[in-house]
């Protein structure tokens, strides 16, 4: 391990704890150090570094739309900022959580699995607002295979993302539809770790189906790759089995789950921020809040394909197909990225599932859930009293969709305990 006393230009820029020109430890690292944090005329700079999945659902094009626009810089000014981003491209949650990890990245899109990891081994980041969520996991397969139904996959290999929400996701349909508590050990399937979503929707040679996201099965439709079924509980154009022939059947098994009606997964992405980063410059982190709200609020009333337009280099999608990825994210049926209630029940219910399958050592508990989004609720709820338009509180409340909400952050008093 290198002398925790030791300043590397790498540490002043990204974080962990900097010594200031007067020799004080600050914690954070981001300090008021020359050519990092200073005044330039009546704002101070500011570099920050964000990562993104732009090969993902809805945070692709919300982040692209923030940075043709450069909202994040034109609100940080209104913070008093000059602000410097560092946007970095990521093709999973993984290498963003090693950079944190290493203090060599502020702010990150991270789902379920890394999160409950990062809370569980005490990691100091905290969740900020949702950056996608509701995304379509599909089981997938090469046209011509025999298999056409989840029943079908009893002693197979599957390829997924190990360690991710794909196989969170993949897991829960598994466990619904064959009414196994453990589908590797109950129904013999071998899991393969697929290191992209793209080649998990190639269904490459050694698996005899994969787990994929939508917007990589979309693209990877032309060379011959079927789905059976997806996580929001319905089959797939090649389904064949108990609940039909073909796309667009309701699985029974989907109503035994929790988290009906979104399906078989609760799906949430969070944005994390490095603590240090949250506590040294919190005017800087509100200032992300509302360019990223204001970047949802503008994609929400495009239409859908336009909108998957912006990212059609990461997505390889006409707006057709795009469009279907779009419609799909809670971000946009939403209209609003404010985490609620039920948000971060996905948290806790997967931490429960995670340790039944010794993935951590013990399910988080409801209070280790609720302190990371105590920390920056404060900001969430400055950042959603800037904003003009917004969801009234009825909004949050609803249950008429399919999505589950609940009360806001800023209203975790009273947050019930589902535990």
């Amino acid at each position: 391990m290198s002398n925790p006393t030791s300043i590397s230009r790498r540490q002043l820029v990204f974080g962990g704890a900097a010594l200031a020109s007067g020799g004080a430890l600050v914690a954070g690292g981001l300090v008021a150090a020359p050519g990092y944090v200073r005044a330039q005329g009546s704002r101070r700079a500011l570099k920050v570094s964000i990562g993104r999945i732009p090969w993902a659902a809805g945070n692709s094009p919300m982040t692209q739309y923030m940075i043709n626009n450069k909202l994040l810089e034109k609100r940080a000014a209104d913070y008093g900022y000059d602000l410097t981003i560092d946007w970095r491209e990521y093709p999973t949650a993984l290498p963003m959580v090693e950079a944190m990890v290493g203090n060599n990245l502020d702010i990150g899109m991270w789902g379920n699995t890394p999160i409950i990891r990062a809370i569980s081994t005490g990691l100091p980041i905290s969740p900020l607002v949702v950056g996608e969520g509701h995304l379509r996991f599909l089981i997938t397969t090469r046209k011509g295979s025999p298999i056409r139904n989840a029943q079908q996959l009893r002693g197979k290999t599957i390829g997924v993302s190990l360690g991710g929400d794909p196989q969170s996701a993949l897991t829960e349909m598994l466990k619904y539809e064959l009414g196994v508590q453990d589908p590797l050990k109950d129904a013999g399937i071998k899991y393969i770790n697929m290191p992209t979503h793209a080649q998990a929707a190639s269904v490459p040679t050694g698996v005899d189906a994969t787990c994929t996201i939508s917007p990589a099965y979309y693209a990877a439709q032309a060379n011959g790759t079927v789905a059976i079924m997806n996580s929001f509980g319905y089959t797939e154009d090649y389904y064949d089995g108990p609940a039909g022939k073909g796309a667009g059947h309701l699985l029974a098994s989907v109503k035994k789950s929790q988290f009906y009606p979104d399906g078989y997964y609760l799906h949430r992405s969070f944005w994390i921020g490095r603590n240090g980063l949250i506590e040294q410059h919190p005017q800087a982190v509100t200032a992300f809040l509302v360019a990223q709200q204001e970047a949802v609020a503008a994609l929400s009333a495009m239409d859908p394909g336009a909108v998957s337009q912006l990212v059609k280099q990461y997505w390889k999608l006409d707006p057709v197909s795009g469009a279907k990825v779009v419609k799909d994210d809670v971000l946009f049926s939403r209209g609003w990225s404010w985490p609620t209630e039920k948000d971060a029940l996905a948290i806790l219910a997967s931490s429960r599932y995670m340790a039944g399958n010794k993935q951590i050592e013990k399910a988080l508990t409801w209070e280790q859930v609720r302190a990371p989004f105590q920390r920056t609720a404060p900001l969430v709820k400055a950042a959603y009293d800037k904003l003009g338009a917004k969801p009234a509180a009825a909004e949050f409340l609803r249950t008429d969709v399919p999505d589950l909400r609940g009360r806001p952050v800023w209203e975790m008093n009273q947050w019930g305990n589902p535990a």
